[in-house]
């Protein structure tokens, strides 16, 4: 039986020949990633806070674990290497399904073989990789297995579960987090794959400062620091990696970034905070992952835009018109140019005067309807355009505010019942300041409360 086309078994669940076991052997022709896959917990690189003595992933890598288990990191973290240490711990008892080609069907094969081998006393380990591309009902299907522990799930997955796991799932299984890899660890890696009789065998020499630049281009990821270090060998002059090799060899550096993913709300998040945050610099770094990432910019453009009004508003009003403006001149100029107008807009936002002011009005405002504080409109107020309108007092008694030299006069708006209500509170930053100076006396104009001039 194929599982998924990823793990190869025996039709016959008794036999004793491993299951999944073989996915991880990795020839000589193997890519040098897949070659140095850890072969123990000796060799595995980082993730030290879930693979201290006692913890539970510690206990399922060497084979005594009974806690189904969703890995959950960036890609080149050791997610598949775990399950790999998992397999040889577990050895035939140990099936593996890829969510990219796996259906129902594949999984309720894996479920009933499990429940056979159990009947024998043999425990089953189910790992899926990539389980965020699991359907619901893919998922679904799995929970009596997980709940009754006919099988040890090992799940793997890039994406934030919270997003991509359905809750069910999420509450029988331990959720832990792989953390990206050190500069420390990358380099370690590296220097391991240039020794070792599996890697480059010691005919490579690596400069350092090549490892240095290889080890910031890897940004945290184990696998590509190898990718990047195998296209590299493969350049090498004389038998030297140096720093002009790598740059021949390596275009870019590739963002780790998921536009459906976590990534997309961690950096979108980063950006808006580093506006409001006033840091243009760092707004300007986040901006640029997400345009070399290939967010959508019109993604960008109304966040821009929201955010002109949430956390600047009247301290600076023209935020809000160069933000439109970027939104508009991206849509019509498209990218790469687009890059520009974001950036301005991006530049002018972050080093704008801060107010929340306005954000905190509509809201407090809103709170108050929700409460049911939502008087009737006043008589003099109401449409008086239809026949028969001032009749029954609509419009009657409403003074036309030009008609006064000072543009205001003292006359009820406010519904009845809200007469202390004071929703917009201007600061003291930028343009708001002036504002801040008046706002109060035109609320005792036009309320009558205390001096009018």
């Amino acid at each position: 039986m194929t599982q998924g086309g990823l793990f190869s078994d025996s039709a016959d669940s008794a036999s004793t020949a491993p299951r999944g076991v073989a996915f991880f052997e990795a020839g000589a022709s193997a890519p040098l990633a897949a070659r140095m896959r850890p072969r123990n917990l000796d060799e595995l690189v980082g993730q030290q806070h879930l693979l201290g003595p006692g913890r539970p992933l510690r206990r399922l890598v060497e084979g005594s674990g009974d806690a189904s288990v969703i890995l959950y990191g960036p890609p080149g973290t050791g997610k598949t290497t775990i399950a790999s240490l998992i397999a040889q711990a577990m050895g035939q008892n140990f099936v593996g399904l890829s969510a990219l080609s796996s259906g129902v069907k594949q999984v309720r094969e894996v479920l009933d073989a499990a429940r056979r081998d159990l009947v024998r006393g043999q425990h089953t380990v189910l790992f899926i990789d990539e389980v965020h591309r699991f359907s619901k009902t893919q998922q679904d299907a799995l929970l009596a297995a997980v709940e009754n522990r006919t099988v040890l799930l090992v799940a793997a997955t890039t994406e934030n579960p919270s997003f991509s796991v359905v809750a069910p799932l999420l509450s029988r299984s331990l959720l832990l987090r792989l953390e990206s890899l050190s500069d420390a660890d990358i380099a370690t890696v590296l220097e391991r794959a240039v020794a070792d009789e599996r890697g480059l065998k010691g005919a490579i020499e690596l400069d350092d400062d090549a490892r240095d630049q290889l080890v910031l281009l890897a940004g945290g990821d184990a696998r590509r620091a190898l990718t990047y270090l195998e296209a590299a060998a493969e350049g090498a002059e004389n038998g030297r990696i140096t720093t002009e090799v790598i740059e021949r060899s390596v275009d870019r550096a590739v963002v780790r970034y998921d536009r459906d993913g976590d990534q997309h709300y961690d950096v979108i998040s980063a950006f808006i905070k580093s506006i409001r945050g006033s840091d243009v610099d760092a707004a300007l770094h986040y901006l640029a992952r997400m345009i070399e990432a290939g967010e959508d910019p019109r993604f960008i453009a109304r966040r821009l835009v929201i955010h002109a009004s949430e956390d600047i508003g009247m301290a600076d009003p023209t935020a809000l018109q160069v933000a439109t403006a970027a939104a508009n001149a991206v849509q019509f100029i498209g990218m790469p140019e687009g890059r520009l107008p974001l950036a301005q807009a991006t530049i002018h936002l972050a080093t704008a005067p801060k107010s929340n002011s306005v954000y905190a009005a509509i809201d407090a405002a809103l709170a108050d309807i929700r409460k049911g504080h939502a008087g009737t409109v006043p008589p003099h107020l109401r449409d008086g355009h239809y026949e028969g309108a001032k009749a029954v007092g609509n419009a009657v008694g409403y003074v036309y505010p030009h008609d006064n030299p000072r543009g205001v006069v003292q006359q009820r708006y406010i519904p009845e019942g809200l007469d202390d209500a004071r929703y917009y509170v201007p600061t003291n930053h930028g343009a708001e300041k002036r504002i801040s100076e008046y706002a109060e006396r035109l609320r005792q104009m036009v309320r009558g409360e205390g001096p009018s001039q």
